[in-house]
């Protein structure tokens, strides 16, 4: 066995798992990174997974290989970066263990992010929230249990993971109703409920019966959702809402919107930034910026307390025969 199938073991059991206690979800994401370059790297070098050496790994290889994330893959820059960050994490802990790699290790660790386009965040209207929630047939039990799902993420903002992960002793109903979460980062927090929410919860409780450790939005038979399972329950009733909700249709909708969607929807009544940063669990402030930036009501509101400049129309025409070509092109 070579240097390379050691140290990324000892990677996960030394480094993540021992050392900085990563969470399952960081562990999973590192895993399936370093499973598909160790898989292009030996159909690259001719060789077994476990015969390759960190050598095999170079800079021109991972370069390669972020190439056929993007081009063959599909993933999208974030994703690649992403994917960059776990392998950069892993050679800066080869790093330490095998210095007679080290020009070949930082090579690799001068590979740069790429630059992203961060794009204005996409949120449902009231109305589009409402003909989502009217989608979900409530004379089923999958209706009735994705009716609750959704109202919960719209109101409370919580990310699919905190979703899927959610018991029934989660629930707090009555005076001081809230859920519990344990979100990123291992965060706890605790969200407050609204009346709606809270009586469509307790509704749910009552038909879901279950224990306070059971999941709270189980499968049919009894299993707590995968993330998947519930990215297809939304797909399948937004193509229902979208039949009677045009403008859903020029939307890309995932559970992810449902949570900027509970964001916008405190900004739009007022609540401070540092507010909604707080109910969404963000560590950085800057992250909850975002929401500043898709609302044009703010917007509005700033430019109407300025003045208007008193600016005549008025046409560029220039004074020479090349200047005019070259602004004729």
């Amino acid at each position: 066995m070579s240097a390379l199938a050691p140290g990324l073991q000892a990677f996960f059991t030394d480094r993540l798992i021992g050392q900085r206690a990563a969470s399952p979800n960081t562990i999973a994401a590192y895993k399936t990174t370093l499973r598909l370059l160790v898989g292009f790297a030996a159909a690259r070098a001719a060789k077994t997974p476990s015969e390759l050496d960190i050598a095999d790994v170079d800079a021109a290889v991972v370069a390669a290989f972020l190439g056929h994330l993007e081009l063959e893959r599909h993933n999208s820059p974030a994703t690649r970066n992403n994917r960059l960050a776990a392998i950069h994490s892993l050679f800066g802990y080869l790093a330490l263990r095998h210095p007679e790699h080290a020009a070949s290790i930082q090579r690799v660790l001068a590979i740069p992010q790429k630059r992203t386009e961060r794009n204005l965040v996409t949120y449902l209207t009231d109305i589009e929230v409402q003909a989502l929630l009217d989608a979900c047939d409530r004379s089923r039990f999958t209706g009735r249990r994705d009716h609750a799902l959704f109202l919960l993420a719209v109101q409370a903002g919580l990310r699919i993971s905190e979703l899927a992960g959610l018991t029934c002793g989660d629930v707090t109903l009555g005076t001081g109703a809230n859920v519990h979460t344990v979100g990123k980062g291992r965060k706890e927090r605790h969200t407050p409920l609204v009346a709606n929410t809270q009586a469509v919860l307790k509704t749910w409780l009552a038909e879901r019966a279950g224990s306070t450790s059971d999941p709270l939005f189980p499968t049919n038979t009894g299993n707590r959702m995968s993330r998947d399972a519930i990215e297809r329950r939304l797909a399948h009733h937004l193509a229902i809402a979208r039949l009677h909700c045009p403008s859903l249709g020029a939307k890309h909708v995932t559970m992810h919107t449902l949570r900027h969607t509970a964001a916008m929807r405190l900004l739009l009544a007022g609540n401070d930034v540092t507010v909604i940063a707080l109910w969404l669990g963000h560590e950085q402030l800057a992250t909850t910026n975002i929401y500043l930036h898709a609302d044009m009501t703010h917007k509005q509101q700033a430019i109407d307390r300025t003045r208007s400049l008193n600016a005549n129309p008025g046409r560029y025409r220039p004074s020479d025969a090349l200047l005019a070509f070259l602004e004729a092109l």
